[in-house]
């Protein structure tokens, strides 16, 4: 037992500062015994050893890896506090980060891209680049890593030029439903009917062998566009010098119409 000015390690609040994790998660660690302080104060207070801190290190790794906290336990009670163990899990946590880097390496492209396009029509304004970076964060809030996996590897099996050309498809049926909108063609005109057909079919490429992912995509899109329709709005129109802002929910919300009377 030691008094509270020379208990050694690291205090349940320095822990949680250094490490992101929560108070609260620490407590529950502790109660369910995954990861113990072995010291305390005179006190009564929790004081992190070093072995303390390398099991929660371990706990972390493991669980980024979607193990459950009692499969993290089991994995823990089977191998010991050694370098072999320590070195086997630093080497799986870098095949993951070097995972991690490809993909910033796609969406870092991606940006480039797009910063080239827009450079090709006329310098952005921080607002444009602002926005695209929103719309990053929204994509990413929304859609699951493995639902981005899922997007990223049909848009390389497909190719670039696959891709442009559904975007100015996309862009086709966009400003003929706009004119559409501005003209007030009833949603049951024949020629709308056959729009909304083609725009229904834009997205079949890019389905996933698997039906549920492609409702779970579904489900996160419709929800994205239902949080978020003012910024993509935003974004798109910022891209689209022919498109206002307020234009797309317009369109979409015409677009449902149609299927809706179809």
């Amino acid at each position: 037992m030691y008094g509270d000015d020379v208990a050694p390690g690291w205090s349940i609040g320095e822990v949680s500062r250094r490490t992101g994790i929560t108070i609260r998660t620490l407590y529950h660690y502790d109660e369910i015994g995954l990861v113990r302080p072995a010291q305390r104060t005179a006190s009564g207070h929790r004081r992190y050893t070093a072995s303390d801190v390398r099991r929660l290190y371990r706990v972390r790794a493991l669980r980024r890896f979607g193990l459950s906290l009692e499969e993290i336990a089991t994995a823990l009670a089977r191998s010991s506090d050694d370098v072999v163990a320590l070195r086997d899990l630093f080497a799986a946590q870098l095949a993951e980060f070097e995972a991690s880097a490809l993909r910033a390496a796609r969406l870092s492209e991606q940006l480039r891209g797009l910063i080239e396009q827009l450079d090709a029509a006329a310098m952005p304004d921080p607002e444009q680049f602002l926005t695209t970076l929103e719309m990053i964060s929204v994509y990413e809030t929304y859609f699951t890593e493995e639902q981005r996996e899922v997007l990223a590897r049909r848009r390389a099996d497909l190719g670039e030029q696959v891709v442009e050309a559904t975007k100015m498809e996309w862009l086709e049926l966009v400003r003929a439903f706009k004119q559409h909108v501005e003209d007030g063609t009833p949603v049951d005109d024949p020629a709308v009917r056959d729009l909304a057909a083609r725009w229904e079919t834009l997205g079949v490429p890019y389905a996933s062998p698997d039906p549920q992912a492609n409702d779970r995509i579904a489900a996160s899109t419709a929800a994205l566009w239902r949080d978020h329709k003012d910024e993509v709005s935003r974004g798109v129109s910022n891209q689209v010098e022919w498109l206002a802002p307020d234009d797309l929910p317009k369109i979409m919300e015409y677009v449902d119409r149609v299927r809706q009377a179809r």
